[in-house]
């Protein structure tokens, strides 16, 4: 039930992020605050159940959106955000969560180029990877802090009133 909470809070925060104009028109920058649940989810419930939100929020987003091209991008900066966050998650105390979300922003954005280049075939899409990076270190800071304060504050709790 917890699990089913989480991806409904996911979806409503990308569904709202994604009504929100974009003020930098580069394809790709938005701060990915649905990334704040994955990040607690890895912290406080696990690789397993921290996948099945993932992938469930990427799905189901995509089919809301309208836009399953997006499905593609989300997938594999989704996957490698995740998988970051996994290797990270065994080095890093709860006082340094926001370190695995930057590492995980940069990950994601290295999966969308990644895949921006495998569709379009031109590597000049690679231009745009300095200002990704940029958004994502910056993003995964924002995502990363409140993502590190829920931990610490509610996590005891949250997990107590479930029993």
């Amino acid at each position: 039930m917890f699990m089913s909470l989480l991806t409904a809070v996911a979806l409503i925060i990308f569904t709202i992020e994604a009504q929100i104009p974009n003020p930098i028109p580069i394809p790709g920058i938005k701060l990915g605050l649905a990334n704040i649940v994955t990040v607690y989810a890895m912290f406080v419930l696990g690789p397993k159940p921290t996948l099945m939100i993932l992938v469930s929020r990427i799905i189901l987003g995509s089919f809301f959106s309208g836009q399953m091209v997006s499905l593609l991008y989300s997938t594999a900066g989704g996957l490698l955000c995740y998988a970051s966050m996994l290797i990270m998650r065994k080095v890093l105390s709860l006082k340094q969560i926001w370190i695995c979300s930057v590492i995980g922003a940069v990950c994601h954005n290295i999966g969308q180029i990644t895949v921006a280049i495998a569709l379009t075939r031109t590597v000049g899409m690679l231009a745009y990877l300095p200002f990704l990076l940029i958004s994502g270190i910056l993003a995964g800071i924002c995502t990363g802090v409140c993502a590190q304060n829920i931990v610490l504050r509610f996590s005891d709790k949250v997990m107590r009133d479930l029993d």
